[in-house]
């Protein structure tokens, strides 16, 4: 758990830094063998492109860094519960295992909504862990909504 703590703190960085430029703060690390390989923000409104997930943005990185698309023996840390897209995202990379801080009532496909990682149908499930640091995280994105809808009025 502890490795978890750390890990997910990591994470909480990378959304900061997505909060910085204006981005929804999700924030995403990969680790392998005890090392961060990888990391990403959220960039979906500075790229203007919508595959701009903090979670893609950094199975991109690491599939570079590893040479290869499988990233078989990874851990991804990401502050929100992965869309459908991003799931999809897990299940093709053969990422193991996925870590996840606070649900995604609307859009969150591990356990939300539906949990594509651990179907049977698929030729690779995802091993999941959530609640890691889940207050924090809720709260960010919670006080980033908060602000965009008073800077709106």
């Amino acid at each position: 758990m502890e490795d978890h703590l750390k890990y997910m703190n990591e994470a909480i960085q990378e959304a900061y830094k997505a909060q910085e430029l204006g981005e929804v703060p999700i924030g995403a690390v990969i680790v392998k063998d005890n090392e961060i390989i990888a990391r990403g923000f959220n960039l979906r409104e500075t790229l203007k492109d919508p595959t701009a997930h903090a979670e893609i943005i950094a199975i991109k990185q690491a599939s570079k860094i590893l040479g290869g698309w499988r990233l078989t023996g990874c851990t991804l840390y990401v502050t929100l519960e992965p869309c459908q897209m991003c799931a999809g995202a897990l299940i093709q990379s053969r990422v193991d295992h996925l870590v996840f801080a606070t649900r995604d009532e609307k859009a969150g496909c591990a356990v939300s909504l539906v949990n594509l990682l651990q179907d049977a149908r698929f030729n690779h499930q995802v091993q999941i862990t959530e609640g890691v640091l889940k207050e924090e995280s809720a709260k960010l994105l919670r006080d980033f909504f908060i602000n965009l809808r008073k800077s709106k009025f």
